[in-house]
């Protein structure tokens, strides 16, 4: 069982704000599956082919939102990032993903890689949330100035869906799937890959689906295996060595998805007293009150420049009951207005798919 802890000593940590290139790796065999050579893509955002040899190297979220814009431009299908997340699954995550089979069942096997995100993707927060009968798996990208963000996030909810059907059997299929990305001229796509009801201006990309199946039994892993491939995570986890307002920006990330980011909410989930966690902000220079306006502001951005979502939506989607007040809020960051800030934005034109 010496296999995890060599993968351990060999793989890069992933700087935060990158992802490992594991996720995209087939954008050079869509590229080419479309008629377009993936170098002179590349090329037009500075990468290098030799990057896709090695599924372990970080890659600059902001440098892949740019590609893969460069990839829907210059190949004129909307649904590239759907293609490029169908290619992919459990092995895409690297080690996150060799981790997920060794849970007893699915339930275990989606915290598992809701909690170890961070080894593979450090520009974005995943979140498992069940509700009465329903749950649902959420990917949502919190790293700043990303542009493509929903290519990217069609593509990590393809994988998702390829994670589950890994462990529940290629017949799985959601309930339905939110995305946050414009509706498509053309949603055939999409509903050929999840063979479900697809919803897009969403203020989530999401795979809805029975809370029940969190209780299915997976086959039983061998426990050297499972207890080998643990103890590697959590080394790498423990190399990593995040510092705690960055552990904050991601659990208050996540938990504006479901409505749960208040500063007690957020220092429960650490086990601690809100005073602690305010304490713990200060001696790295920041405050709770600082991190979750930054965090509603880029998700704002998000939803306006993803979206079609109403004003009274998107200012429900981060916290505020009132537009006039989301309005405000969004002025003092930006300043303008989100209409104005929206109407500011290129319009988005794609070609036939």
């Amino acid at each position: 069982m010496s296999l995890p802890f060599a993968l351990v000593r060999s793989l890069p940590i992933v700087p935060e704000g990158h992802i490992r290139i594991g996720g995209p790796l087939a954008i050079p065999e869509v590229l080419l599956g479309l008629g377009v050579e993936p170098r002179e893509v590349l090329a037009s955002v500075g990468l290098d082919a030799s990057i896709f040899c090695d599924p372990d190297t970080p890659l600059p979220c902001t440098t892949l939102g740019r590609l893969v814009n460069a990839c829907v431009a210059r190949t004129a299908c909307r649904h590239f990032g759907l293609l490029v997340g169908a290619r992919g699954g459990p092995s895409s995550l690297g080690l996150v993903g060799l981790l997920i089979h060794q849970a007893a069942d699915v339930g275990t096997a989606l915290r598992q890689a809701v909690l170890y995100l961070h080894l593979h993707d450090r520009g974005a927060v995943a979140l498992l949330s069940s509700q009465g009968d329903i749950a649902r798996l959420t990917y949502a990208i919190y790293a700043p100035g990303v542009e493509g963000s929903e290519q990217i996030g069609e593509g990590a909810i393809a994988i998702s869906c390829n994670v589950i059907r890994s462990l529940c059997g290629a017949a799985w299929a959601p309930s339905a799937v939110l995305l946050a990305g414009h509706r498509p001229a053309d949603v055939r796509p999409y509903r050929r890959f999840f063979r479900a009801p697809v919803r897009f201006d969403a203020d989530q990309n999401a795979l809805v689906f029975p809370a029940a199946l969190l209780n299915q039994r997976l086959p039983r892993a061998k426990l050297e295996l499972q207890q080998a491939v643990i103890k590697a995570v959590q080394q790498l986890d423990h190399e990593l060595a995040l510092d705690f307002s960055t552990k904050v920006r991601r659990v208050v990330r996540a938990g504006l998805i479901v409505g749960q980011y208040s500063a007690d909410q957020t220092a429960a989930l650490f086990g601690m007293q809100r005073r602690t966690l305010s304490r713990r902000l200060r001696e790295e220079g920041t405050t709770f009150e600082a991190l979750r306006a930054e965090i509603r502001y880029e998700t704002a951005r998000q939803l306006l420049t993803d979206t079609r979502m109403p004003m009274h939506n998107i200012a429900e989607a981060i916290g505020y009951a009132e537009v006039s007040v989301f309005t405000r809020a969004f002025k003092r960051w930006s300043g303008t207005t989100p209409s104005v800030w929206r109407s500011s934005l290129p319009v988005r034109s794609y070609g036939p798919a």
